[in-house]
């Protein structure tokens, strides 16, 4: 089966209990599942647990229903072309969590290994959900799945890389604060889902950047160098889909020609290593290298030129704020901390959801999310609390308003007090 599939594409992602022996009745599940797709008016993107028999579907944990291009339409509407795809999730007590360490031979004596990064088997318990959540642009996260999806099309086919240049490197930069490291995460998930037929195993390392600088400053090189070298011993087992995410990497790819004179010669060690073994990377076909910054004019001009694609990911805009606002407003109804009511109907009423969103323009998705806390501290502290009671949804938007206005008002003091000192 390929990769890549065209926008008629209805993908079905079945997670199964970690005990569960559904492995085995695949094609059972796709025929049940694929009549109950076809007569019920079901939302996509987001996981649902089917209305089915016990017996159909006992080991189920959830299904999720995605259009290739991310459209919600009726199944009807779409050809009928369903791809299905079962997975079980690794815990991090069930051994999918390990500490990467760099260090040991080649490395001086008095140097002691570093916890030089994270290394976790996908798919992962604690990322399901994450991909979902994850509100952008429309056809953002679409076209980063596709991107990821064409470069391991390309590196199976083993083009020559000096004909056709395919590094498998996707950058994504932007202010801090908008989910490039949540979305990076959550990529190499959908990837470990949907490359399962073609991989035995995916590998996710996650570099700690900053751990790689050692206070002897000669060896920082050579621990950035012992890092990649554990991370080809992954690589080196053809049955392995390798991602490497590199968070904040302008600590390690810093641009070269700003440094100064002063600058520590091991940073320029860190550089080089850093691209050699990205260059290494080029003719291995199952390693893919996700890289964030939030400084991308701090980065060497070597690595971004090795970028396959430079993706922006900015502060998201009023569609996209109102969509945060009303997931977060579902989850609390769906946990029981509001009362149930109708968004659309509060909204059209009092138009407060809109106000908010307006509002909270110019605001990074971390903070969005950080509001509803806010809010709640908000409403406990005022005589309209009552313990054990669920607050009306009216009530609570007025309490993220005063929260907002509140969080806008320190945020504009501290402009202020940046710019005296200035």
């Amino acid at each position: 089966m390929s990769f890549l599939s065209n926008n008629s594409t209805v993908h079905v992602e079945l997670r199964i209990r970690s005990n569960g022996s559904a492995m085995v009745g695949k094609s059972t599940y796709e025929a049940a599942l694929r009549d109950y797709l076809l007569y019920r008016d079901v939302q996509t993107n987001t996981a649902f647990l089917p209305d089915l028999p016990e017996e159909a579907c006992a080991d189920l944990q959830s299904v999720l229903v995605e259009h290739d291009n991310g459209e919600r339409k009726p199944l009807e509407e779409t050809g009928n072309r369903f791809r299905f795809y079962f997975y079980k999730t690794l815990s991090p007590n069930q051994g999918g969590l390990s500490i990467f360490r760099a260090g040991g031979e080649g490395i001086s004596d008095e140097v002691e290994s570093v916890e030089a990064g994270s290394h976790i088997l996908l798919p992962a318990s604690q990322f399901v959900g994450l991909w979902e959540s994850l509100i952008y642009e429309k056809g953002l996260k679409e076209k980063l799945l596709k991107f990821a999806l064409s470069a391991l099309t390309f590196s199976q086919h083993r083009l020559d890389t000096n004909v056709i240049a395919c590094n498998r490197l996707l950058l994504l930069h932007g202010p801090p604060g908008t989910g490039k490291t949540s979305l990076c995460r959550a990529l190499a998930q959908k990837l470990a889902i949907r490359t399962q037929g073609h991989y035995r195993f995916t590998h996710m390392v996650e570099i700690n950047s900053h751990s790689l600088f050692s206070k002897w400053f000669s060896e920082s090189g050579k621990l950035v160098a012992s890092l990649f070298t554990k991370i080809g011993e992954l690589v080196a087992d053809s049955h392995n889909l390798v991602i490497v995410l590199i968070d904040e990497v302008e600590s390690l790819a810093y641009a070269r020609s700003a440094m100064s004179s002063n600058e520590p010669r091991d940073a320029l060690r860190v550089v080089n290593a850093v691209l050699t073994k990205l260059d290494a990377f080029r003719n291995c076909p199952n390693v893919l290298i996700l890289a964030t910054s939030n400084l991308a004019q701090s980065i060497d001009l070597a690595f971004l030129d090795r970028a396959d694609i430079r993706q922006y990911i900015g502060y998201p805009d009023l569609s996209a704020i109102r969509a945060i606002y009303k997931t977060m407003l579902g989850e609390l109804i769906t946990a029981g901390v509001l009362q149930s009511e109708a968004l659309e109907a509060e909204d059209a009423e009092e138009g407060l959801l809109t106000k908010l969103a307006e509002m909270s323009v110019g605001l990074s998705g971390r903070t969005l999310r950080k509001l509803p806390l806010l809010a709640h501290v908000q409403y406990a502290s005022s005589n309209l609390f009552e313990v054990d009671e669920k607050i009306s949804l009216a009530d609570f938007l007025d309490s993220i308003m005063m929260a907002l206005e509140q969080h806008l008002e320190e945020k504009r003091l501290l402009e202020l007090d940046s710019l005296e000192k200035l």
